[in-house]
């Protein structure tokens, strides 16, 4: 019984880390596509932060399967240095999400008020 819970834990760690290399692939490959799509577009707005924005939901995402195998992997074999990286990966994760969200409510106040000529400036200079 034991065995087989081993073998089944390993493999769930080989493929949710999969799927978390996965999401950072898609991310990346967003994140560039925008780029440079707004590298060659004349908009006059600064939709870069956004990009930056869902670039950063992404790798949240997988950071947050990262430590769901990370979880399972010291379910079957805590070792100080996975215990370690299960901090690591977590407080990781807790500063990324903490300055996307305030980035978000920056961007939804800024989307909330007016457009003046000075706001427009100001938002093109960050």
């Amino acid at each position: 019984m034991k065995e087989w819970l081993i073998f089944v834990t390993e493999n769930a760690v080989i493929l949710i880390n999969g799927v978390a290399l996965l999401t950072v692939i898609a991310g990346t490959i967003e994140a560039c596509l925008n780029g440079l799509r707004l590298m060659f577009s004349s908009s006059s707005a600064n939709p870069m932060r956004e990009t930056w924005v869902r670039f950063g939901r992404w790798l949240i995402a997988a950071l947050t399967f990262q430590l769901a195998a990370d979880i399972i992997g010291t379910a079957i074999a805590p070792s100080w240095q996975e215990i370690g990286k299960l901090g690591a990966i977590a407080v990781i994760r807790t500063f990324l999400d903490f300055f996307l969200e305030r980035d978000l409510a920056d961007m939804r106040n800024a989307d909330a008020q007016p457009a003046s000529p000075g706001r427009l400036w100001q938002r093109n200079s960050n």
